[in-house]
């Protein structure tokens, strides 16, 4: 998948037909596909998501160190754009060409899971051996609601620190080396920003998102993934409190219309005191606003459950496919221990075996930019989950969003907002 957090639409997935049998697309033929006991061979299919362009050379050394080990298979790779990668899987799964081992986050593997195009890693005896070599953070992030399983080998994981302006909090009298952990220190510490600035400094550039509702202890759905149900009491609470926090100035103004560079943009101007970032904006902030530089803290998001948001990549492997062997050993192979820690010393990602982040790369602080961006994050991953549901759309997101808006214009109450929002997120989960 591209590096960053993956945002395409998976409502054409909903509709596949639960009785799908294609066999993959490096198969020979058959309906049912093969078992995946036994020695691997045949020729297999290997798709990544936007990954050749700049990792060609790890993905075709590492496909020949898998035909070497294993001279009775063959990979053929294949990579797909970023651009309406879902869609394209909708395509491959109804035409009978899903490749045998298949890049995916959960939200897409989950409609290809219902449809019963994935195999359950946990009920397959050849893959589930292997679930011990995962973090079970890892391993439960690509298990899906309401299908008793997990149905992709942990691959890679992200996570990203808050940045927050040291100077700011100073000069509004606040500790500068704690910063809020929990959401009430969050709104107490905005509150008494924007009161000893006089309005001038807000502490966040954005609205709550579906992830600030999980992480302030919100139940986002029902068991089995079919209601939404942030409309809860606990709901209401948080977007009320974001709602005071609007109208006191502890939002920036333009909270509702802030793209994530506008946000970015603002913080590096210190007119909001905290705000997501990367290793990337660190470099920025060195050559264009050195004061903001000298003053940057790293801390996790503020979170009242104890585990931090995480975003999780998989490798799937295709239900049908005539050679399930070699792709189940292919698979893990990609996803093994050595392997993702190769990839992630390429790439700011962070790898899902365990004693991984062990390792003094990602827990010693190198003096770089990248190493105290990559510490400070790695820290974060212990008990991380996924927050976003499996089944929230961007559409669902948007639904979302327009709601938090109205409640925090005053349009709506904080309750109608949400009640409005799971509404119609539920009835376009009906409709696929």
């Amino acid at each position: 998948m591209p590096i960053s957090r993956p945002r395409v639409a998976v409502a054409s997935l909903l509709v596949l037909p639960l009785t799908l049998t294609a066999c993959g697309s490096g198969g020979d033929g058959g309906g049912g596909g093969s078992s995946a006991d036994g020695k691997p061979e045949g020729t297999i299919t290997f798709q990544t998501w936007n990954l050749r362009a700049k990792f060609k050379d790890y993905f075709d050394g590492l496909v020949k160190d898998f035909e070497r080990q294993n001279p009775g298979v063959k990979v053929k790779w294949l990579d797909q754009p970023a651009e309406h990668y879902a869609d394209k899987l909708s395509a491959e799964a109804g035409g009978g060409t899903l490749p045998d081992v298949v890049n995916v986050s959960p939200d897409l593997s989950f409609p290809l899971a219902k449809a019963g195009m994935l195999t359950n890693l946990d009920k397959e005896k050849a893959a589930a051996r292997f679930k011990g070599e995962y973090t079970p953070e890892a391993w439960q992030g690509n298990t899906l609601p309401g299908l008793d399983g997990s149905y992709a080998f942990p691959w890679y994981l992200n996570t990203g620190p808050l940045f927050y302006n040291k100077a700011l909090f100073r000069s509004s009298g606040l500790d500068p080396e704690k910063p809020p952990k929990s959401y009430e220190e969050l709104f107490a510490t905005a509150m008494t920003m924007a009161e000893k600035s006089g309005g001038r400094t807000a502490t966040l550039a954005n609205t709550p998102s579906i992830e600030d509702f999980g992480r302030y202890g919100v139940q986002l759905m029902n068991h089995d993934a079919t209601r939404f149900t942030y409309n809860e009491p606990k709901g209401v609470e948080l977007l009320s409190k974001y709602k005071e926090l609007y109208d006191r100035g502890g939002l920036d103004p333009q909270a509702l219309t802030n793209s994530a560079e506008k946000s970015g943009q603002k913080f590096l101007e210190q007119k909001v005191a905290m705000n997501p970032g990367g290793a990337h904006d660190l470099e920025t902030f060195k050559k264009n606003a050195p004061s903001l530089y000298r003053e940057l803290g790293i801390t996790d998001a503020p979170n009242n459950t104890g585990k931090p948001n995480m975003y999780v990549m998989g490798l799937a492997v295709n239900e049908h496919s005539a050679h399930k062997a070699a792709a189940v050993a292919f698979a893990h192979f990609v996803t093994a221990k050595e392997n993702q820690e190769a990839f992630a010393h390429k790439v700011a990602v962070f790898p899902s075996t365990r004693g991984s982040l062990d390792d003094p790369y990602w827990t010693a602080d190198d003096g770089t930019d990248e190493g105290r961006v990559r510490v400070a994050s790695a820290k974060m991953l212990k008990g991380a989950v996924n927050y976003t549901p499996v089944v929230m759309s961007d559409e669902m997101k948007t639904v979302l969003k327009n709601e938090v808006a109205k409640a925090l214009q005053g349009r709506k109450s904080p309750r109608q907002a949400l009640d409005d929002a799971a509404a119609q997120s539920d009835k376009l989960l009906e409709r696929g």
